[in-house]
């Protein structure tokens, strides 16, 4: 681009345009943000879903746009206390926004894995109760079936959203996450992968725009970018 970005501008107008999604989103599913949903109607999770990956995506892209030019440092490792265990007595933690796009899963560049049988071959000795296959501990039960309602577990869903509203109302701490991120890649030897933005069109995009969050994405989309590339002046 040969003009000047206004990159303030632009996040601020983006990102007050995501807040209105998200609370519209907040909205459909009968949330207030301090009470939960378990279980909606397959219809409701889709039209969700169909919003909520782009904005999604619209949103990194925003980060990618406030984290530049910014410096940080990594803080040395430390050993972790003894007797402290992960996830334990603290209550339910907030859900964190991922930094990076999903990279596209292409079956056919995978290694052939060798195929074993599911269940150990039933070999037989002379005598009573001389079987190997005693040795095996015997198989679970399966779990009962979910109660034949129509509706689909939205609990995920809902805790993808609370951590997009989360990271859209703390922008510069996402930027700063961000900036780590990379700074942590840029010194690994092999990463699968150093930019946030995968190659080719970001999960969620549409070619055929048919929300405002399209129109957002599209534009974070370019401006991230524009983003990543290096200073030259």
């Amino acid at each position: 681009m040969d003009w000047k970005i206004d990159w303030d501008l632009a996040i601020k107008r983006n990102s007050d345009a995501l807040k209105v999604i998200v609370e519209t989103l907040f909205a459909l599913l009968g949330l207030d943000g301090t009470d939960a949903v378990s279980r909606i109607p397959p219809s409701l999770h889709r039209a969700v879903l169909r919003v909520l990956r782009p904005a999604e995506s619209a949103l990194r892209r925003l980060i990618v746009i406030a984290a530049r030019g910014v410096v940080v440092e990594l803080a040395p490792s430390r050993p972790m206390p003894k007797g402290l265990v992960i996830g334990k007595g603290g209550g339910p933690s907030l859900p964190a926004f991922q930094l990076y796009d999903t990279r596209k899963d292409f079956p056919e560049l995978r290694e052939p894995r060798v195929k074993y049988s599911k269940y150990p071959p039933r070999i037989h000795f002379f005598g009573p109760g001389s079987k190997v296959d005693d040795l095996w501990p015997s198989r679970p039960p399966k779990p009962a079936a979910a109660p034949p309602d129509g509706l689909v577990n939205a609990q995920r869903i809902a805790r993808r959203l609370e951590a997009l509203r989360l990271a859209l109302d703390d922008l510069p701490r996402q930027a700063k996450r961000l900036a780590r991120w990379r700074l942590r890649r840029e010194r690994e030897k092999a990463p699968k992968f150093r930019s946030p933005l995968r190659p080719g069109r970001p999960p969620g995009s549409r070619r055929k725009p048919a929300h405002e969050v399209d129109e957002i994405l599209n534009e974070c989309h370019g401006l991230a970018w524009e983003a990543l590339k290096p200073d030259t002046t």
